[in-house]
């Protein structure tokens, strides 16, 4: 181990918080960040069902922040697990894929903490174990002691096998993070600088065995939509971190190497700009495809139940017919019309053929799309 170590980066014991902002180069990285992230909370707050419109990229988040962890899964394989159940069983799991499962747990775990910050929780370490205990809790990772912090040394490696960074000892682990959620909780630094520096912070102790990067990346949205910078938990980073992978591992290590803590600021903030910009034009793809569709459902279907289908359909992109057609506010019998209506036209493709009592599997085209699109892009 130690030839592999020679190069490696260790963790930064006893600088953090840092003492050592360069706040004047800080503050248009700060201000423009702000300033995009204004205009995507004002388009969701102009969305008044901004929850279904944007739910779907929560998958597109689920992959791409797996995808940088090495787990292989595509949007068509969530999708299908999503449709198998709303709370999927042991039973589907088993059935699919370890790599498709973990990046729907993804989702799950990501659902689970709104809920709890939606009933009055403020976001703590227990949350975070609760997040990591549902990330893990199938397949792979369920060996991986979920929900637990290491109890022994851990190490980021890149390439040939070599080490590039020791993150802390488990010993120094629980101070850690006793100080990462002080600071995230009490400290007056702005929202967005400490975003910043609690998602530095988090990946340089990297707490558990494995997943460490998906839950760090849940963080950032988790602290966004606390702090109150978006009004939603629907911002998700991990495009632009994947497309600057090795800028994104390289800036960690050196605030660890070099305290170069302002310059991995003003990288994450462009990061955070960048990726509002984008968020902007896909969510405006998703709310102009809602409104369009919002007259073709009409058009198609005649029916005074038109929107409700299609608000299913944005918040189910993929579906057992068996759930459509048990909906509670469409009578069954026009739900089963619906589905063989928007079949002939298009918008709706057959995912799974029924098969004996197993109910087929359709997909929303033209959302599924949108989303695709993004998430290979």
């Amino acid at each position: 181990m130690e030839a592999h170590l020679k190069e490696a980066v260790a963790y930064h014991y006893g600088a953090f918080p840092p003492e050592n902002l360069r706040f004047q180069e800080l503050l248009d990285p700060v201000f423009e960040t702000g300033n995009a992230l204004s205009r995507y909370d004002q388009m969701l707050a102009a969305m008044h069902n901004s929850e279904i419109l944007l739910a779907p990229l929560r998958n597109q988040e689920a992959v791409i922040s797996s995808r940088m962890e090495g787990t292989i899964s595509t949007l068509d394989e969530i999708l299908r697990i999503e449709a198998e159940e709303s709370e999927a069983s042991e039973e589907t799991f088993r059935q699919a894929r370890s790599e498709a499962v973990e990046t729907f747990l993804y989702t799950r775990a990501l659902q689970r903490v709104q809920r709890e910050i939606e009933a009055g929780r403020p976001l703590s370490e227990a949350m975070i174990k609760q997040a990591h205990q549902i990330l893990l809790s199938f397949g792979r990772g369920a060996t991986k002691s979920p929900g637990a912090y290491k109890t022994e040394q851990n190490y980021i490696g890149e390439r040939r096998r070599s080490v590039s960074f020791v993150p802390i000892n488990p010993i120094a682990l629980p101070q850690g993070m006793e100080n990462l959620f002080s600071f995230i909780t009490t400290s007056k630094t702005n929202p967005l600088l400490k975003t910043a520096l609690a998602h530095v912070e988090f990946e340089a102790l990297h707490p558990f065995k494995d997943g460490n990067g998906r839950i760090g990346r849940m963080l950032i949205t988790l602290m966004l939509w606390t702090s109150g910078l978006i009004k939603q938990p629907h911002f998700y980073v991990s495009a632009y971190f994947e497309r600057y992978r090795d800028d994104y591992i390289d800036m960690m290590r050196r605030v660890s190497s070099d305290a170069e803590w302002t310059e991995w600021c003003v990288f994450f903030l462009n990061g955070l700009r960048e990726q509002a910009e984008r968020n902007i034009i896909v969510a405006q793809k998703i709310f102009d495809l809602y409104s369009a569709m919002k007259l073709r459902f009409r058009e198609e279907l005649k029916s005074e139940w038109a929107t409700d289908a299609l608000d299913f359909m944005f918040a189910n992109p993929s579906f057992k017919n068996s759930k459509f057609t048990s909906h509670d506010r469409i009578p069954p019998h026009v739900a089963a019309s619906m589905t063989r209506k928007l079949r002939e036209t298009g918008l709706l493709s057959q995912i799974v053929p029924g098969s004996g009592r197993r109910p087929a599997i359709y997909g929303f085209k033209p959302l599924i799309d949108i989303v695709r699109h993004e998430t290979e892009e």
